[in-house]
């Protein structure tokens, strides 16, 4: 890899934000695609498959072999409640290669002791999160069941465009949380992204059950389709 292709690829990844290095196999000539240059780039089908999966790999294009080597960010997992749902969520979500930070203003609930090994921070969502630099590549989950936690909480996520949004509550409980954040300035799209109820339906009942469910329908939206991802919500 050429220097200045090398310097630019840090640049990408110190910012966490995706890129991809397409080299010609037959001789050597490389370029460099910035993620918001995938959607006008010839190969741009090839470029999204590669980058929604997270791997390298070699394609044929035009007659050439071409390698696409991935630079895509470490997802990121901010759960907003220390609850029983988020003790089995953390540790899958680790298992998944996720960074995981728990967020919850009480210290009853976020201890040590019920998250061996997992960054807590004690405090309210307007203190705990911006420090933390959520972005697009983060999977944002809020279940506390407190408006004065999760609301706020779920207000930053719109802001920071999280790749998954999800909710605790019965639709019910969601008709009344969205009427709460559009009177708080959230518009009809923000809503609409929000997973609630949360997880994929799979009939789950306990908190284990329920956090496989959660990480099923995060690992559908980063990894399908968007049309694959509606028929899986469908």
């Amino acid at each position: 890899m050429k220097l200045q292709t090398l310097s630019e690829v840090n640049i990408e990844r110190a910012a966490r934000r995706p890129v991809i290095v397409i080299t010609d196999t037959a001789n050597g000539d490389q370029r460099l695609v910035k993620a918001n240059d995938i959607a006008s780039d010839p190969l741009r089908a090839e470029l999204s498959k590669q980058l929604r999966m997270g791997k390298s790999g070699m394609i044929e294009a035009a007659g050439k072999k071409l390698f696409l080597n991935v630079y895509a960010p470490t997802a990121r997992l901010v759960i907003v409640g220390a609850v029983h749902i988020s003790q089995a969520l953390a540790p899958l979500a680790r298992s998944l290669d996720y960074d995981v930070t728990v967020v919850d203003p009480r210290t009853a609930f976020a201890s040590p002791e019920r998250f061996p090994d997992v960054p807590l921070i004690a405090e309210w969502p307007d203190v705990a999160l911006p420090p933390l630099n959520v972005d697009h590549y983060t999977a944002f989950v809020a279940v506390t069941h407190d408006p004065k936690i999760d609301d706020p909480a779920l207000l930053h996520a719109f802001a920071r465009d999280c790749f998954y949004i999800g909710a605790l509550g019965s639709r019910k409980t969601h008709a009344k949380r969205a009427e709460r954040l559009k009177a708080q300035g959230a518009s009809d799209a923000d809503i609409a992204r929000i997973h609630a109820p949360i997880g994929l339906n799979i009939g789950a009942v306990s908190p284990s059950e329920i956090a496989v469910s959660i990480m099923a329908e995060i690992t559908a939206e980063l990894r399908l389709p968007k049309e694959n991802v509606k028929e899986q919500a469908a």
